[in-house]
């Protein structure tokens, strides 16, 4: 809290929300999420479910991840551009720009694709998938993850430290991302909340309340350490520039962004995780799937930003409106439903 600030009083909790799958007129399966919206004070807006409930937030945080780049010096000293630190923040589809641009980074740092710890999986693009397996197999560039690695790596380079091994629980770098983790959220992390995320590093569990408040300071810069907003002003203007690097054609947080611009800063994250900045509002929104669904996510995310967005331009508004009700088709391309939001509590 800000000195001297009084405590913005606490929303009721309303139900969590409810996203139903729709096939003609009938509904065919429900979602429950739990969403919070904060203050950068820790004080809560809006709260649907469980504020207290915890989760792995996985891919979500990457820009709090992210930090280590920026504040180590790295980034400047190897002159990462602003598509690179977007890179470093996203979860991409292993398009040719996606690794190709993670491969410029380790260059700059003097480092191959073979430093990469995090592992090779296919493009998530079918189309980019199909394409490179003409020719080749995945490497650990196409990983999803290889902007956030390829920023690991320089970081570690630039400070001198081990690059091998760099995803190991005690290397010096993840103590300096899990101690950044643990300053933006506000949560002192135990070992029993410790897990390994699919990119071979830590992954802590953290509750939505303390998740929405994070984010709630990356929009504002409030309640971080000197200089800790100007950097997330940093990397939220380098992915509000570079809505393709951030996810991919068509995905949400790539939609959002070419729609919001730095208006809404968005991130997604796995099993049902999305995560919101919205600087304008002074507010961060942290939701979950119950059940890991990331449709019902990012349905619950568009609700929100409707919501929450303050004066929604015609085209931001259509966009969430769109992503509000998304249509479900058959392998003919023929739409069938749609999901739509079936309890939203109060506005």
């Amino acid at each position: 809290m800000r000195p001297g600030a009084s405590p913005a009083p606490h929303a009721a909790i309303a139900p969590p929300l409810l996203v139903a799958a729709i096939r003609g007129k009938n509904e065919e399966s429900t979602h429950l999420v739990h969403a919070v919206v904060a203050r950068d004070d820790g004080s809560l807006v809006a709260a649907y479910g469980d504020p207290a409930r915890k989760t792995f937030p996985r891919s979500a945080v990457k820009s709090i991840q992210a930090l280590v780049l920026v504040e180590s010096g790295a980034a400047d000293a190897f002159g990462f551009t602003p598509a690179e630190l977007a890179l470093a923040c996203s979860s991409h589809c292993g398009s040719p720009l996606h690794a190709d641009t993670a491969r410029g980074m380790l260059a700059k740092a003097g480092l191959d694709p073979a430093a990469l710890e995090c592992g090779a999986h296919w493009p998530s693009d079918d189309a980019c998938a199909r394409a490179l397996a003409r020719t080749a197999e995945p490497t650990a560039l196409h990983n999803n993850c290889s902007g956030k690695h390829a920023g690991f790596l320089a970081a570690a380079r630039h400070l001198g430290i081990p690059t091998a091994g760099y995803v190991a629980t005690d290397h010096p770098l993840q103590a300096r991302v899990t101690a950044a983790l643990a300053e933006v959220t506000g949560v002192r992390f135990s070992a029993a909340d410790r897990g390994t995320d699919g990119c071979s590093i830590p992954t802590w569990r953290i509750p939505l309340s303390n998740l929405a408040t994070a984010f709630a300071r990356i929009g504002t810069g409030r309640g971080l350490p000197a200089g800790r907003g100007e950097t997330f002003a940093r990397l939220r203007a380098a992915v509000a520039a570079n809505p393709l690097l951030l996810a991919g054609e068509g995905r949400f947080d790539t939609r959002v962004t070419e729609a919001c611009g730095p208006r809404v800063f968005v991130k997604s994250g796995a099993e049902g995780v999305v995560c919101a900045s919205v600087p304008a509002a002074g507010i961060g929104i942290a939701l979950k799937a119950e059940d890991g669904a990331l449709r019902a996510a990012e349905v619950a995310m568009a609700e929100m930003l409707l919501r929450h967005l303050p004066a929604p331009t015609p085209e931001e508004r259509a966009l969430l409106c769109d992503l509000h009700a998304p249509s479900l088709k058959n392998w003919n391309g023929t739409q069938v439903g749609f999901l739509a939001m079936r309890v939203t509590g109060p506005a």
